[in-house]
Order: structure tokens, then C-alpha cells, then sequence
């Protein structure tokens, strides 16, 4: 038998370091979670990982058991990351910050692609390279 869920918490925490403080024990707390637990488990999942915020799906079950599902890093840290962007354009549309190639695109696409919705890495260039313009940036 399958168990039974109670919640499902999405949160973003820096990779090697999650807390009991919030949001991570807020989040989780009021579910009954052991926050230690998770936090440990959490930190040795990701601690190759340092310096990158990481996506994660908490799924929580009635017996205040828990699982969780890692993600890829945002779309938007990737690309700042690899061109060593500050941030994005405070302005979309009109303000251009930066420029990004096609090639480094194509690598965010390939880190990316278990976590999107894209068929092929085609679609998936697609996809990155929408958000980088959205951040100001120039494609070519």
C-alpha cells in the first residue's frame, strides 16, 4: 500500500547548507517534521553542490516520514554563472547587460533538460535562451 501523503513543500536552499531556521524549519515544522533529518540528509545530498541554490520537492506523508526530490539549479543562476553576471536587467526589454552565446546556451540546456519541459535539447536551447533575454542579455 501506498503511503499516504500529507503535503508537498517546494523550497530553494543553498546546496550543503539547510538549517532548522527558516524557511526550511517554518516549511517543514509545522508538518512535523524531524528538520534535522531532513537537514542532514539535505546537506549530503547537495554538498557537491556548494554555491549553488537547489531547488527542492519535499514530499511529506501522515507518519511525519519524508521524501525529497532535488532540481536543477534556476535558469537564471546558471546563465549569471557562466558569464559571470551580477544580475539581470532590471528593465526587460529595454536595458541590455550582457551578451551570451549560443554555445553556452546549449550547456545550461544540457544541465537543464531533466527539469523542463522540452522533447529534445532543441527546445530546451529555446527555453534558456528566452530566459537569458528576459535578463537583459543579448543571444548570439
Amino acid at each position: 500500500m501506498a503511503k499516504e501523503i500529507k503535503a508537498q513543500v517546494k523550497l530553494q536552499i543553498p546546496a550543503g547548507a539547510a538549517t532548522p531556521a527558516p524557511p526550511v524549519g517554518s516549511a517543514l515544522g509545522q508538518h512535523g517534521v524531524n528538520i534535522m533529518d531532513f537537514c542532514k540528509q539535505f546537506n549530503a545530498k547537495t554538498a557537491d553542490k556548494k554555491g549553488q541554490t537547489i531547488p527542492v520537492i519535499i514530499t511529506i506523508y501522515k507518519d511525519k516520514k519524508f521524501d525529497f526530490e532535488i532540481k536543477t539549479p534556476p535558469t537564471s543562476e546558471l546563465i549569471k554563472k557562466k558569464i559571470n553576471l551580477a544580475k539581470g536587467a532590471s528593465k526587460t526589454g529595454s536595458e541590455k547587460v550582457g551578451k551570451i552565446s549560443w554555445k553556452d546556451i546549449e550547456e545550461i540546456a544540457k544541465i537543464k533538460l531533466p527539469d523542463l519541459n522540452a522533447v529534445d535539447i532543441e527546445q530546451a536551447k529555446k527555453t534558456i535562451a528566452g530566459s537569458a533575454r528576459s535578463m537583459g542579455l543579448e543571444v548570439f
